[in-house]
């Protein structure tokens, strides 16, 4: 039980930790709890991503609960997580467990509990959960019962109502990655009206030999495919289609700071809201939101912050620079099947690579730079504070304007640039998080960060 920690996104693990054993004490704390916050009569939807373990572990956990006398409503495919999200909301029901470790290798697995609101668990609900797993309070009742579904078909229906349905005349690539996404972002695509290409769009577990994190590293044939003129934009999803990456004609792989940029303006242009971002985000949200008459609201990394503070404040849009966003009317959850159909209504209007150009005609170039140091769980908090206590008046011999601590330690500086180190929570790894008005700038400044990351590990 104390390998078992929820991180910002649930708790994922290699196989050798990551076990049946694990997993089924996971759903039985899940049991406990839902019981505790008087849901104990509606059914929990458990459904699995496209690793080679998932769906064996979805089947054990699924046999468990219903041994608890825990009622249990099973996909008939892997799905997105977001289509699960979605579920518990439309289906009232008392939580979803997503087997996942979305972006990770295929020797890691994980394990995400979403509860009733379909927004994912903020820390009040993981350490009840992580005291279940001590003290379980499961009375057996009886048997539960199973009801397999497709899941496509009502939230394919709720897309297209708040997005819109026409994507007649755009050309689009997709690239599944090998994840859920394979068959679902790209058959919606084109019930909309769009020409679609699906590249790696067959089940392999092993992701073709590469993370499913689309990043541009791993999107190549995508970039290429763009590149050569077979679409007007490319699409990729992540493994378990809860992240999107967009690749254009000029810019490949267009950085997620930017495609938060282009989105909410679009979505501006139609309506009005405040953004919430994550601190490790770009501030030209910021200056958007200014020239638009609204606010911004900064919240720690992981997207539970982010959609605690879209229901607070009735958000427009909200998201993380890592490529998870979501927007009003649909729920607090990050999902990469809604915001490809998003950006491809945005496309059809107005190429993205326009639209880039203009948000930086307007407010003057950004560049962001990010880098991981290795560094083990247990030194972590160490290693923070020790950045924290040596942040004198200057960094990188540019004046500190301000210190920011609400995740990690963000130095902003006096030119407008900023440097954040913090620790991951999922990966055992310190990182880095830098932008600044050119390239030089954010290399002097992530240079500058690993030196002082590297004397303090």
């Amino acid at each position: 039980m104390e390998q078992i920690k929820f991180g910002t996104d649930g708790w994922r693990a290699t196989l050798d930790i990551f076990t049946a054993e694990r997993v089924n004490l996971v759903g039985e704390a899940v049991v406990s709890y839902v019981k505790s916050s008087g849901l104990g009569g509606r059914p929990i939807i458990i459904v699995y991503d496209a690793r080679e373990s998932s769906p064996n572990f979805a089947k054990g956990l699924c046999e468990k609960m219903i041994l608890l006398g825990q009622d249990v409503i099973c996909g008939n495919r892997d799905y997105p997580t977001p289509i699960a999200a979605w579920t518990v909301v439309h289906r009232d029901l008392a939580g979803a467990i997503v087997i996942t470790a979305s972006h990770n290798p295929p020797e890691y697995n994980g394990i995400k509990f979403i509860p009733s609101d379909g927004a994912p668990a903020l820390p009040e609900v993981t350490i009840e959960l992580e005291k279940y797993l001590v003290n379980p309070d499961n009375v057996l009742k009886g048997r539960g019962k199973v009801e397999v579904v497709d899941l496509v078909s009502p939230y394919v229906k709720h897309i297209r109502e708040i997005i819109g349905g026409d994507l007649k005349g755009l050309r689009v690539v997709y690239d599944a990655m090998h994840g859920s996404g394979r068959g679902i972002t790209d058959e919606i695509l084109k019930n909309s009206g769009a020409d679609v290409k699906s590249i790696r769009d067959y089940l392999d577990p092993t992701f073709g030999g590469n993370p499913p994190e689309p990043k541009s590293e791993n999107l190549e044939l995508l970039i290429e495919s763009i590149k050569n003129g077979e679409g007007d934009i490319g699409i990729a999803n992540d493994g378990d289609a809860d992240r999107v990456a967009i690749v254009t004609p000029k810019r490949g792989c267009l950085d997620g700071n930017l495609l938060f940029a282009v989105l909410y303006e679009y979505l501006l242009e139609r309506d009005t809201g405040p953004a919430i971002r994550t601190v490790s985000t770009t501030y030209l949200i910021d200056k958007i939101a200014e020239s638009h008459g609204e606010s911004v609201v900064e919240v720690p990394v992981g997207f539970k912050w982010v959609a605690q503070a879209m229901k607070t404040h009735s958000a427009l849009f909200g998201g993380e620079e890592s490529g998870g966003f979501s927007m009003r009317g649909h729920v607090r959850e990050k999902d990469g099947v809604l915001i490809a159909q998003l950006a491809a209504a945005a496309e059809l209007e107005k190429s993205l690579d326009e639209r880039v150009d203009l948000i930086l005609e307007k407010y003057g170039e950004v560049h962001q730079l990010t880098q991981n140091i290795t560094c083990q769980e247990s030194k972590k908090k160490e290693v923070l504070e020790k950045v924290r206590r040596s942040v004198g008046d200057e960094f990188a011999g540019v004046k500190i304007k301000e210190v920011n601590d609400i995740d990690g330690v963000k130095i902003l500086l006096i030119d407008g640039s900023w440097i954040l180190l913090r620790p991951s929570g999922t990966e055992p790894k310190m990182r880095i998080y830098t932008e600044g008005n050119s390239k030089r700038t954010v290399e002097g400044l992530v240079e500058n960060g690993e030196e002082l990351v590297k004397e303090l590990i």
